[in-house]
């Protein structure tokens, strides 16, 4: 009998992780003997390899302006579990937690009973968890994240109000396959008949697999770059300012609190959900709303100041197409100082790459280094991540961050940047650690 949050954490990460058969069988009789929550939700669903998160969270606050209550679910989580699951961006309390998982462990126990090895996985009872809380906690708005891919995601057995592909890039290969159509299939999974689905900035053959299986399931289709159009309006303030265009909406000077250009693709694409979903009710929408919604968005751990002297950042960019717009990012707001980037990688991801994608921008510096990898996934040793670049003047390694940080404060001047990056999981610990320096 589960009694408390220690106890509730532990049935959720006690499970596996991965089941090897693909399949939402399982997820839908799950949910059917859960008296099937997820029917009573209005929701809107995110799948992309990169940006689901802020993407999220920019619909959150757009929706919050106008005063509608909006839960979420997302992951990971940066500092504790409860954060997937947040109402108006607050996290759901240990003892709801308790109390969901009170009510969904004996469904978990007859499952695990009938179909022996094959009972539900973590992911799916993170899912079970959310559908159950909102269904009983109601919200006007859920906006629901994919885990991982899309089509045999626990998540895809919704029916949402509008459908959001973020991006698609190489990430996940040895599950979602190695080729961006492969993986653009994966995603496309999520689309539904006769749901609107809004595409952020996909590649043309990324999109092709979109617009065949949205015209396969007669869904209309809006795409960034296609059918609404972004124009960078750079300023000198922290954050990014952009013209944005889409049907009769016009409007200049938007501004976000994110940096990078991929914030303000992220940012469209949100916006663009929110105004259809707005458009199929035929619900008003107010630009001062609008504004307001978007400059307020924060998400933890993305380009994220952990200091302002010397300037401080945390970042979770954990894959190649992250670390592409990364440099960019650098190249762009930074060119002018020089970065000390403190690299930390999991090793079933494209470090080789990530290293080398870095290294192009002539005024960064790279310190490799290792950390404790969540459960038997491992971190890349910095041995690897060295050899990635073979030997480089600017590329150097420390055997963990704190030490790599030292010798970063050491050698850097005060104009310069220090960049914390590589894994999500990897800037979670640098992040609780920062935050708990700050609370004492």
């Amino acid at each position: 009998m589960i009694t408390t949050y220690a106890e509730a954490l532990q049935f959720i990460h006690g499970r596996d992780r991965f089941k090897k058969k693909p399949t939402l069988d399982r997820m839908r009789e799950f949910m059917r003997r859960l008296g099937n929550p997820q029917e009573k939700l209005t929701m809107i669903h995110v799948a992309g390899t990169n940006g689901k998160g802020s993407t999220v969270a920019f619909l959150r606050d757009l929706f919050m302006a106008e005063g509608q209550t909006v839960g979420t679910f997302t992951s990971p989580f940066i500092t504790r579990f409860n954060e997937r699951i947040s109402t108006d961006g607050t996290p759901i309390s240990d003892d709801d937690l308790v109390a969901m998982t009170q009510q969904v462990q004996p469904v978990v126990a007859q499952l695990d009973q009938e179909l022996a090895e094959n009972g539900p996985t973590e992911f799916e009872i993170d899912t079970a968890l959310m559908f159950c809380y909102f269904a009983q906690h109601p919200v006007d708005m859920v906006i629901v994240e994919v885990g991982l891919g899309g089509l045999y995601d626990s998540t895809n057995i919704i029916t949402p109000a509008v459908s959001v592909i973020t991006t698609i890039g190489l990430d996940h290969m040895k599950i979602l396959g190695d080729t961006i159509p492969e993986i653009a299939a994966q995603k496309a999974g999520i689309i539904k008949p006769q749901v609107p689905v809004i595409c952020g900035r996909l590649t043309p053959e990324a999109l092709a697999v979109m617009d065949q299986t949205a015209a396969a399931k007669s869904a209309m289709i809006v795409a960034l770059g296609r059918d609404f159009q972004v124009t960078n309006q750079p300023h000198d303030q922290w954050g990014e300012r952009f013209g944005f265009a889409f049907k009769t909406n016009r409007w200049q000077h938007l501004q976000i609190d994110l940096l990078g250009q991929y914030q303000i693709d992220n940012a469209a694409t949100a916006l663009t959900a929110f105004l259809v979903y707005h458009q199929q009710r035929q619900l008003p929408v107010s630009v001062t709303t609008i504004r307001q919604g978007l400059s307020h968005t924060a998400w933890p751990g993305r380009f994220e100041r952990v200091n302002e002297q010397p300037l401080m950042v945390i970042d979770g960019a954990h894959n190649e197409p992250a670390m592409v717009e990364m440099a960019q990012l650098l190249r762009q707001h930074f060119g002018d100082r020089e970065v000390y980037v403190i690299l930390a990688i999991l090793a079933d991801k494209q470090y080789q790459q990530m290293v080398k994608t870095l290294l192009q921008v002539p005024n960064v510096h790279v310190v490799v280094t290792q950390f404790q990898g969540p459960g038997k996934r491992q971190a890349a040793s910095p041995d690897a991540l060295e050899q990635a670049a073979t030997t480089h003047e600017r590329l150097s390694s420390a055997p963990d961050w704190p030490s790599a940080l030292k010798q970063v404060l050491a050698t850097m001047s005060a104009e310069d940047v220090v960049l914390l990056t590589g894994s999500l999981y990897f800037i979670s610990e640098v992040r609780h650690y920062f935050k708990e320096t700050d609370a004492s």
